[in-house]
């Protein structure tokens, strides 16, 4: 049969315009499980592993899985060092709009150090001093033009890892511009009077497990629960009463509420990898099918495909991850799929549900 198409002509959106973090990091592996003390010193080498903060991640996949008829613009800041100018040269690759993407002679490019023990657990530690923690309302404002010319036809991202105050004035533009409005907020910021502000200007709130536990005040593992979902979902509605809620919950799969009914798509299994970077490819994957004018809950199934190929690279962000990598990820498991999924994807009838 011949291959189905889903044509730019008819996305939904034509632009994203995102603040959050714009950073690298690396991955160094201990030796030894028991948790690293205090004044002790351990052992271990480096991974090759790259880390990337979370706008970049989204913004990648949008990017990549929409193609040039689709506009991603990026507001951050990067030092003048060797970790900046290396990531302005990937975002040019993969066509990426940095024209908001200061370069801070002096600065510091944020930057994450991630230490993984050999049960695959870990942490990280992060600058807090990098310039991208100076971006404020006045570089958003600079994205003002961008705002006016795709009025009613933008998607705006508002990410962790930047200022509250600068992803909270990006939302004001937002509405201002009637753009639809897409955020995240970490575990301590969720609860912040800034993050209620947020919440508040949010059309469409992608969170993880924990995150959600923190909004509603109970404990994480009940989180993984249809009840315990439904408690974030109404906690989120207090806020904004038509919010939408995406929850993400690792092996068990990820919920999301649409503003009439819960959906639950399991994960697909794979042999991962690295699951670093997993959430925000989650939340790339929605953003994505929303854009391309698939519903919410189709676009919570491509998420989960999107979210299952980013765990097979040992990178945060998957180098080769396309719509024709997801096409072959889809054969692989034999996955049945919207019509309109199988378009984006360029797939044919006849894999169709």
């Amino acid at each position: 049969m011949e291959p189905l198409c889903v044509s730019p002509a008819n996305f939904a959106y034509q632009v994203l315009i995102g603040v959050g973090g714009i950073g690298t990091g690396k991955f160094f592996a201990l030796e030894g499980n028991h948790t690293l003390g205090r004044e002790e010193s351990r052992a271990g080498h480096f991974v090759d592993q790259r880390d990337y903060c979370k706008l970049h991640i989204i913004t990648h996949y949008v990017q990549v899985l929409l193609g040039s008829a689709f506009r991603t613009i990026l507001i951050g800041r990067v030092g003048d060092d060797n970790e900046g100018r290396q990531l302005l040269d990937e975002m040019a690759r993969v066509g990426l709009d940095a024209r908001y993407v200061e370069v801070v002679a002096g600065g510091q490019t944020l930057f994450s150090f991630c230490f993984v023990y050999p049960d695959g657990s870990g942490g990280n530690l992060t600058t807090n001093d990098s310039v991208n923690a100076t971006v404020d309302h006045a570089l958003v404002d600079e994205a003002i033009p961008d705002f006016g010319e795709y009025r009613g036809h933008g998607i705006a991202l508002a990410a962790p890892e930047a200022p509250l105050a600068a992803r909270l004035h990006l939302l004001e533009l937002a509405t201002e511009y009637s753009f639809y409005r897409a955020s995240s907020l970490n575990s301590l910021e969720i609860t912040s009077p800034e993050g209620a502000s947020i919440l508040s200007l949010t059309d469409l709130l992608a969170i993880n497990g924990d995150e959600a536990a923190a909004l509603t005040g109970i404990a994480p593992e009940t989180m993984r629960t249809e009840s315990g979902v439904k408690m974030a979902v109404k906690a989120a509605s207090q806020y904004q009463p038509e919010i939408a809620v995406s929850v993400t919950c690792g092996k068990e799969g990820s919920w999301v509420w649409d503003g009439h009914a819960l959906q639950h798509v399991p994960a697909v299994m794979v042999d991962a990898v690295n699951t670093a970077g997993a959430g925000d490819a989650h939340f790339a994957g929605l953003l994505v099918g929303l854009a391309a004018g698939l519903s919410l809950c189709q676009a919570h199934e491509l998420a989960t495909l999107v979210a299952a190929l980013s765990v097979l690279s040992p990178h945060t962000i998957h180098p080769t991850l396309d719509r024709a990598s997801l096409k072959a990820l889809v054969d692989r498991h034999t996955l049945r799929l919207n019509d309109n999924i199988v378009g984006l994807l360029g797939g044919t009838a006849t894999q169709e549900s």
